[in-house]
């Protein structure tokens, strides 16, 4: 065991291993062109520290904090370094399963399934000695009821989303709801309607969000925004209305079998996913997320969110826009090849972005085949030819890229191959892609510098994944695609231009 005062210095440097992945469906193949613009640099982790990690926080003086599945919270120096030559500080223990940590006003805050603490090192040595409980206005009582915390919003309030008991059903007060701790401890409820979520945090916006497992009322994983008062799609939190009220009840239950796009006419209250991950294709088990705020030290994604996912080992980007006051978007292909399930990112001071998480050797699968491991994705200054960004617009879609296009191969209607898909709004687990339809590219029209391309199709359809395929595409220099896919979740069609 290591000691709160012992640091242990770790000097050899490892890179991320070749690893055979167990066959969780088909993946997007691309690990070996991605490794051409983000190299995976693995932090080594010393012998008899039981790291398991769940949240990581930046402190003031540069050093990455982890909080893990036991409980611990370490103080590592040299993470960012290259080759890293990390030094280890346990910190602070006796939690359990932090998988969310943020640091303010000389405090490191850690929300666990039972409660948001405050813990401080008063006496300066560098181990904590004081654990002040914000608010456990929550219930807990078994394994499954995991708990999910963002960074401190302009308030400095945290936002923390509930998953259920058993993931199924709600027994405990505020189970599948998000509620906001303020700096004070008072708990506010947001919404209800989560079933397990597995990441809070904000967009370029400021709005708040959160990741979305795969099961009854939910289709596919997603990306959820947490707008208050809202009912984000799982019924079984109903029953803590009473206890929230400033809160409206819904007047009504969703359907079971029916559609997104006919339930939320139903139910005012019912807010739909912002963006869907097409199960497998992206996501399995979608996890922490985080802003990129680099300033273009992590390439050419800045303002985009980048989510890791638990089963599949792999990194996405999502970028999401506001239509007649909903929020939607798409999510991309990123990186694959993770050595463990991600439970979580960070950005570090220098633009590279972390990745760390466990596997547990139960009934959750995981690709990656380390039983933890903290890695980084250093950006090598190439920029990689890739989708950017999908914008929707009222007839279309403004597709950009991070390099101009050959305008030949970007004014053909048959180099954009697109499909369409919903699922089924229902309480039975998942869904099928159902009620699919192939949309007509009418012209496409390249921007003069190349770098976005305008296509009109006949018809946008509401409440589906807009699935691309653009294998045709050529950069103006004749390169393909790293990733050729992308997927834009359409809740809203515009009305103006």
């Amino acid at each position: 065991m290591v000691s709160a005062r012992v640091i242990m210095s770790i000097l050899a440097f490892a890179t991320a291993p070749k690893l055979a992945a167990e066959e969780l469906g088909a993946m997007w193949g691309t690990a070996e062109e991605e490794a051409k613009y983000y190299p995976i640099v693995s932090i080594p982790i010393p012998p008899g520290v039981p790291m398991h990690p769940g949240g990581f926080e930046i402190l003031p003086d540069g050093r990455l904090a982890v909080g893990t599945r036991r409980g611990d919270i370490y103080l590592i120096k040299g993470a960012f370094d290259s080759p890293p030559a990390p030094e280890y500080q346990l910190f602070a223990s006796g939690q359990d399963e932090i998988f969310s940590l943020s640091w303010r006003d000389g405090a490191m805050t850690a929300t666990s399934f039972g409660e948001t603490t405050r813990i401080t090192d008063t006496d300066g040595d560098g181990a904590a000695d004081n654990y002040d409980t914000l608010t456990n206005n929550w219930g807990y009582a078994e394994g499954h009821e995991f708990a999910f915390a963002s960074k401190p919003d302009p308030e400095g309030g945290i936002w923390v989303a509930l998953g259920l008991s058993g993931s199924y059903e709600s027994h405990n007060l505020f189970r599948g709801w998000a509620v906001k701790v303020m700096p004070d401890g008072k708990m506010i409820p947001v919404c209800s309607g989560l079933r397990s979520p597995g990441g809070v945090g904000a967009n370029a916006e400021g709005a708040m969000f959160v990741t979305e497992s795969q099961g009854p009322w939910n289709g596919c994983c997603s990306l959820k925004h947490l707008k208050p008062g809202a009912f984000l799609g799982h019924p079984a939190s109903y029953n803590w209305y009473p206890f929230a009220p400033d809160t409206r009840a819904p007047a009504v239950t969703p359907d079971s079998g029916s559609r997104m796009a006919v339930e939320k006419k139903r139910v005012k209250e019912l807010v739909p996913p912002a963006v869907r991950f097409p199960y497998i294709k992206m996501g399995r088990s979608v996890s922490g997320f985080r802003l990129n705020r680099t300033g273009g030290k992590f390439g050419p994604f800045d303002n985009q969110l980048f989510l890791g996912d638990y089963t599949l080992s792999i990194i996405m980007r999502a970028t999401t826009e506001q239509v007649n006051g909903v929020w939607q978007g798409a999510c991309y292909p990123f990186r694959e090849g993770l050595a463990t399930g991600v439970m979580n990112v960070e950005f570090s001071p220098k633009g590279q972005l972390i990745a760390g998480g466990f596997t547990t050797n139960s009934q959750w699968p995981v690709r990656g085949t380390e039983p933890f491991a903290i890695q980084r994705l250093d950006w090598n200054g190439i920029v990689p030819f890739e989708i950017r960004e999908i914008s929707i617009r009222r007839n279309g879609f403004l597709i950009t890229f991070t390099k101009p296009v050959d305008p030949r191969t970007a004014a053909r209607t048959d180099t954009y191959n697109i499909i369409t898909y919903t699922h089924i709004y229902h309480g039975a687990y998942g869904s099928p892609e159902v009620d699919q339809t192939v949309p007509k590219v009418m012209d496409a029209v390249p921007s003069a510098d190349g770098r976005s391309v305008m296509i009109h199709l006949d018809k946008i359809t509401e409440d589906h994944i807009h699935d691309f395929d653009l294998a045709g595409m050529t950069s103006l220099e004749g390169e393909p695609l790293v990733h050729k896919k992308a997927y834009y979740t359409v809740n809203e069609i515009p009305t103006g231009l």
